[in-house]
């Protein structure tokens, strides 16, 4: 589990950051191995960058590289929080007498940073590529022609579906949890619940109780379900429409 939540927060942030981490590898990119003077600057700072991305390659171009992005986040992050947790849990930090040993804990965090680093590192240079990738007028660095999937394949649209259920999971997790103990807590003769007086009473009460943790499970299940079932309503409703044109000409 520490794999999983280390992994998936990682996520939620990159969500929200990866146009920065853009932004950043195009402003690297930008004169390399040239002297001060001698090339155009297309990024003059990080707010013109994102402004002059977002108008030439579109706004979709601030979250390019977002799907080995997120899998780099999950694997290195789950990998590295995941093993230095694992690590103190089985006492491998602390001395004989039961106390923290700053350089147990030192060479832990290191040992775990390393591996997720390196089992991350081809992940990042995908990742990097597709950042750098940007229309001629405003292109650095060398230019690899990366294509993932055929624009109009449903794997496309699978991935996005996947790629944005991770903010929508970790907003809206708490809430079905609470929904679903609501729901089946049980009930006097007047049908009045025995264990919630309502979704507050009832996020509050698991969080004291389960810590914040508690108010998370089923996440991974929640996660893996989001996707495909909203890849399948689109697909459906798209096939459902077709059929009624068709037949109502």
């Amino acid at each position: 589990m520490d794999f999983l939540m280390s992994g998936l927060a990682a996520c939620g942030a990159c969500v929200f950051t990866n146009p920065l981490e853009v932004v950043k590898t195009r402003m690297q990119l930008q004169g390399e191995l040239k002297a001060p003077g001698t090339y155009q600057r297309h990024y003059r700072n990080v707010f013109h960058a994102f402004i002059t991305i977002g108008k030439v390659d579109g706004l979709a171009a601030l979250q390019k590289g977002l799907a080995p992005a997120l899998l780099y986040q999950f694997l290195m992050n789950g990998i590295r929080l995941g093993t230095y947790s694992l690590a103190e849990a089985r006492g491998y930090l602390h001395t004989a007498e039961g106390t923290l040993s700053p350089p147990r804990s030192a060479a832990a965090g290191a040992l775990a940073g390393v591996m997720g680093a390196y089992l991350g590192s081809p992940i990042y240079m995908v990742k990097t590529h597709l950042q750098a990738q940007a229309a001629s007028e405003i292109a650095v660095g060398h230019q690899y022609k990366h294509q993932i999937f055929p624009p109009q394949s449903w794997k496309v649209a699978l991935v996005a579906a996947m790629v944005s259920g991770i903010a929508v999971v970790l907003a809206m997790t708490p809430f079905d949890v609470a929904s679903t103990r609501l729901y089946n807590q049980p009930t006097d003769a007047r049908g009045k619940g025995l264990m919630y007086r309502g979704i507050l009473d009832a996020l509050l009460q698991t969080a004291r109780t389960e810590g914040i943790f508690g108010m998370y499970k089923g996440i991974g299940a929640s996660y893996f379900r989001l996707g495909p079932h909203t890849i399948l309503s689109l697909f459906f409703w798209d096939q459902l429409r077709t059929l009624y044109y068709t037949y109502t000409k």
